[in-house]
């Protein structure tokens, strides 16, 4: 009787737990890599003020006793100029087939019928769908009701939720809401993964992050990062990266006068993988020339792109 009643209860917990795939899409610079650290409670995406900051699916989990949601980040939704555009391209659409709950993020500046296309995909879905209309406080009460009108316009089966994830506004809400639509499911992942992507990853996106902050205008959209030694030990980890632009003239931007430019670059870099591994680390970065790489199929896959439909 004890063993039918603990086996009971086991099937009774498992029952009431939840889990799922809340994936985050939207059009560039809207706000989604924030809003996905937020709601994990971890910094797991690059952020910053530029447009297409993603390039991959980048997936955060988050673990409580009753519920693991898996959140991924993806790039922004853009109409494709070359290979890496396509690839960046194929991660948002795949975040439309394997949803459990959809954030379609979108914000208080852009046009609602931009990328029809693509929304007209999201329309098709029969998962919940919100809408996050983001950067509220760029905009006042007349706009923002405006706003959640047109998408009522677009997508009438959504929910449209205000948020501003730069303030943490409504953020609660959102995840009170996800809390409720998730199915009830058995952990997808281990209870202790935050992430599905290695540590190698992450070394590479907060590279992509510095030359993002430190360089304007086309030189970080035509650079790569890619790590080529990493070697870790009890305190302290040794890392080799490369930086891959398209022409000698970038590579010059990137050094800078007498290495100046890099040596910031690296500099940043160490700190910031220092606090996200919690080691000592000992960074070296190099230069080097791969001319059109963005149309490169194998060089593409070897930087993690090589996703099919």
């Amino acid at each position: 009787m004890a063993f039918v009643t603990g086996a009971f209860l086991l099937f009774i917990k498992e029952f009431m737990h939840k889990a799922g795939f809340v994936n985050i899409v939207g059009n560039p610079n809207v706000g989604k890599s924030t809003l996905m650290n937020l709601l994990v409670g971890e910094r797991i995406s690059i952020a910053t003020f530029k447009a297409q900051t993603t390039r991959h699916r980048i997936m955060g989990i988050l673990n409580t006793d009753d519920a693991q949601i898996v959140f991924s980040d993806t790039p922004g939704v853009l109409k494709p100029n070359y290979k890496l555009q396509e690839a960046m391209l194929r991660f948002s659409r795949s975040a439309l087939r394997d949803a459990d709950v959809l954030l379609y993020m979108t914000d208080m500046v852009e046009t609602p019928d931009k990328n029809m296309e693509f929304i007209e995909e999201v329309r098709k879905l029969d998962v919940p769908v919100l809408v996050l209309i983001n950067k509220i406080d760029l905009g006042n009460q007349e706009a923002l009701v405006k706003k959640v009108e047109q998408w009522h316009t677009i997508l009438p089966e959504a929910e449209i939720l205000p948020i501003s994830a730069i303030a943490k506004f409504n953020v609660d809400m959102v995840m009170k809401r996800i809390m409720d639509l998730l199915p009830p499911s058995p952990p997808y992942f281990d209870k202790d993964q935050l992430t599905d992507k290695p540590a190698r990853f992450f070394v590479t996106e907060i590279i992509r992050e510095k030359i993002l902050l430190h360089y304007d205008k086309e030189i970080p959209y035509v650079c790569e990062a890619a790590v080529e030694y990493f070697k870790e030990k009890e305190g302290s980890i040794y890392i080799k990266a490369l930086i891959y632009v398209e022409r000698d003239s970038q590579k010059g931007i990137i050094i800078g006068h007498e290495g100046v430019a890099l040596k910031r670059v690296a500099t940043d870099a160490r700190r910031e993988l220092e606090k996200f591994f919690g080691k000592k680390i000992f960074l070296e970065i190099y230069v080097k020339v791969d001319k059109d790489w963005r149309n490169s199929d194998r060089q593409l896959r070897r930087f993690g792109y090589d996703q099919k439909d």
